[in-house]
């Protein structure tokens, strides 16, 4: 899965696609995603075929898409968007009212970057889509940073920092687990996103994280981007399969992970200000 930035990082005009069967829906999204990106250029599909088609006059930006078309199933589209796409990278987000456990928790698939739960809003959407093709300069959350190499976590830290995160660096999954089990009885980590790299010094791996972070949470509510040195692209549908929300590969760009955390970030907190906090 070798990612490369879209035409918004060159300053063009964002292109979105929005497929969805609905009219009305594909209006609605258009009309939102107007107001909050003026110069934005939507290109509304209504089946699958429609958007193969328009994906061959040239790339996009970022596509939305049903989880159920006229004329197939949302998943088989992200494939086939995902062999089509002019550009190594497109994010795919599946935008459902009805996304259920399994898609949610499991089995989104590795063509499919994210979902959406169109029960937030179309308004919500529309800032979804703008975190990632208009990118601002500094986002806030908590991340929690594993990597073993003090040279690639001092200088990856500080990047982080530059753009407004707060970060919690730890050297061994070894470390986060003691850290974790150290918490009182119920208290949630203090954390928004886990950013972890696969191979690390010590018995436990990112995977190993991975596994225990998903036992606990689920992809929206708490994100973990895994970073990998591996281009082997079953070896990456491993991890996407087993709970990472998304890849970025090694030696890492800081536009591309800064844009994926904020990309995360933001339908996390969408998805948080959702559910009520037990009192």
């Amino acid at each position: 899965m070798s990612h490369s930035m879209g035409r918004h990082i060159a300053g063009d005009a964002p292109r979105v696609m929005v497929v969805d069967g609905s009219r009305v829906v594909r209006r609605m999204i258009e009309q939102v995603l107007t107001a909050q990106l003026p110069d934005v250029q939507v290109i509304a599909c209504a089946t699958g075929a429609e958007a193969r088609q328009a994906l061959e006059q040239g790339m996009v930006d970022f596509v939305t898409v049903s989880l159920v078309l006229p004329d197939m199933d949302g998943m088989e589209l992200a494939r086939q968007v995902r062999e089509q796409a002019v550009q190594a990278y497109v994010p795919i987000v599946v935008v459902s009212g009805d996304v259920d456990e399994r898609l949610r928790e499991r089995a989104l698939g590795h063509d499919v970057t994210d979902y959406f739960d169109k029960s937030l809003g179309f308004s919500a959407l529309a800032s979804f889509i703008r975190g990632y093709v208009a990118p601002e300069q500094d986002i806030d959350g908590r991340v929690l940073y594993v990597e073993d190499s003090r040279v690639v976590a001092l200088s990856t830290q500080r990047m982080l920092e530059r753009h407004g995160l707060t970060v919690r660096h730890m050297a061994s999954v070894e470390e986060v687990f003691a850290w974790l089990d150290g918490l009182p009885s119920g208290q949630v980590p203090d954390i928004d996103l886990v950013l972890t790299d696969v191979t690390l010094k010590g018995e436990l791996t990112g995977g190993d994280l991975l596994e225990r972070v998903r036992r606990d949470y689920g992809k929206g509510e708490l994100p973990v981007l895994v970073m990998t040195g591996d281009d082997n692209p079953d070896k990456q549908a491993v991890l996407i399969r087993a709970g990472a929300n998304d890849l970025v590969e090694k030696p890492v760009d800081e536009t591309l992970l800064i844009t994926k955390l904020m990309f995360q970030l933001r339908v996390a907190r969408h998805l948080r200000e959702r559910v009520p906090v037990a009192g």
